[in-house]
């Protein structure tokens, strides 16, 4: 056999490496311009490495009876990471994949292939201007991972795109978001308050050391109409080798403090992670 080789593209919006990982026979490391996008082994799709996204999938797995399938739209696709996920731990899912790099796409399909049957539609388009024409009622969770390098882009951050992600959720269904940020914490205070204007119920979950201020990282934001398991996703986030805390009800409005709603005219991207935050050696 021969060895995986890594191999490099480039593709719409930068330059794309798959690099294989000397520890798992068929896993990948997924870059763009040198930032970390998504880790997939094709032998575990189960297997989350990336630290959010094993709390993206420890919100996922407690939303239903374990197993049962789900409608899911993702915005951002980068490796399919969490789709191939949700496929193995939720068989029957119907998953949207919305995802703007359409370059990116074709590459992961074809060094990465989906298993047959996955249930995961791609498409290739700008997340807001999907998500606006999505039909209203039509997805159970809605998975926001979309970065433009390594900044959240501005149109994905403001109350009017905020409106559109509750419209496209089922009355019971919940928005998820990968978001980073750091001290003095200005965009994602103003994430929690833009969301806090439209949902009922707000959760974050990040590292003790994100939300003390001590360096950059990585926050999940949970939204919904209707309480989060709170109890559930504290026991799974504290059994990490790299535990997160939850935070909801005061706690979350405690951290909002004075932050507003941002409108799409003062809408503006995620910080510039400092230099070494995300990078890869």
């Amino acid at each position: 056999m021969t060895e995986p080789i890594p191999v490099t593209r480039n593709v719409d919006f930068g330059v794309a490496k798959l690099m294989p990982d000397v520890d798992r026979e068929h896993a990948w490391l997924l870059t763009v311009d040198g930032a970390p996008q998504s880790y997939v082994d094709l032998d575990a799709p189960e297997h989350l490495e990336f630290e959010y996204a094993q709390r993206l999938g420890h919100v996922l797995d407690t939303l239903a009876e374990p197993g049962s399938p789900l409608d899911v739209l993702h915005l951002g696709g980068g490796g399919l990471t969490l789709p191939r996920y949700l496929a193995a731990a939720r068989p029957g899912s119907r998953q949207d994949v919305v995802e703007a790099d359409r370059a990116l796409l074709e590459l992961v399909v074809r060094h990465l292939p989906l298993p047959d049957g996955a249930g995961i539609t791609l498409h290739t388009a700008d997340a807001r201007a999907w998500l606006e024409a999505a039909p209203a009622g039509s997805a159970d969770v809605l998975v926001a991972d979309v970065f433009g390098g390594s900044r959240v882009p501005a149109h994905l951050t403001s109350l009017g795109y905020a409106r559109e992600a509750e419209r496209v959720l089922r009355d019971d269904g919940i928005y998820l978001a990968n978001l980073a940020d750091a001290a003095p914490f200005a965009f994602l205070r103003s994430q929690l308050a833009t969301f806090a204007a439209v949902f009922e119920e707000l959760v974050l979950i990040a590292e003790p050391a994100v939300l003390r201020g001590r360096r950059f990282g990585n926050a999940i934001l949970v939204a919904a109409h209707h309480p989060v398991d709170v109890p559930a996703l504290a026991r799974r986030t504290a059994a990490d080798a790299f535990p997160a805390r939850v935070e909801h009800g005061p706690g979350v409005k405690h951290f909002i403090a004075d932050a507003r709603p941002v409108g799409d005219e003062d809408a503006v991207p995620s910080p510039e992670p400092p230099d070494g935050a995300f990078g890869i050696g």
